[in-house]
């Protein structure tokens, strides 16, 4: 990522309009002037487009992976660039939902494109009795169904490797990857 002089572009804040009146008419002056305005053109346009940088939205695309680091958001090189923009935007929201069912659907369908569905949980027990013996394990955990919506097929490895990433740490979720949306849809 490299930001540098970008031939003619003017400054807009000539340092030689801005020097006493004893230079305004001296050519030397003037000419070396001109010069720094050259170097300091694009310093002065970035930061005068500094909030456009900063917005995922519209930042250079170079940019979008540095915004990814900062906010700690998926950023995949594969993916197409709006793609990326997108889970820089809604990073913050996405670790705001980590571990819950809604942030792991939320997090399927951005990085894969596809619907989830998310039944039972990792149950968690508890006793006000001192030396209480351990509860009986669960039945089974979570259940993370998922179904294509953008693509026409799944990558399974890609889903676990989601799953194991976003699923809370006592949990181990299981995953079925569907052809279809499930019959059962529309309850």
């Amino acid at each position: 990522m490299s930001r540098a002089a970008v031939p003619g572009l003017p400054s807009r804040y000539p340092i030689g309009g801005q020097l006493p009146a004893l230079y305004a008419d001296d050519d030397f002056a003037q000419r070396f002037t001109a010069g720094l305005d050259t170097v300091l053109a694009p310093v002065f346009a970035t930061l005068d487009n500094l909030p456009a940088y900063l917005d995922p939205r519209v930042a250079p695309t170079d940019f979008v992976a540095w915004l990814a680091s900062w906010v700690g958001a998926a950023d995949d090189p594969d993916w197409p660039v709006e793609q990326r923009r997108e889970a820089v935007v809604r990073a913050v929201e996405l670790h705001r939902w980590r571990g819950t069912r809604r942030g792991l659907v939320e997090g399927l369908r951005l990085a894969l494109g596809v619907h989830a569905e998310v039944t039972g949980d990792g149950g968690a027990a508890w006793s006000s009795t001192a030396g209480a013996g351990l509860p009986p394990e669960p039945p089974s955990g979570p259940l993370v169904r998922v179904w294509p919506d953008r693509e026409e097929r799944v990558d399974v490895d890609r889903v676990r490797a989601i799953v194991r990433a976003m699923c809370p740490v006592h949990t181990v979720c299981r995953v079925e990857v569907l052809p279809g949306p499930p019959a059962d849809e529309g309850r």
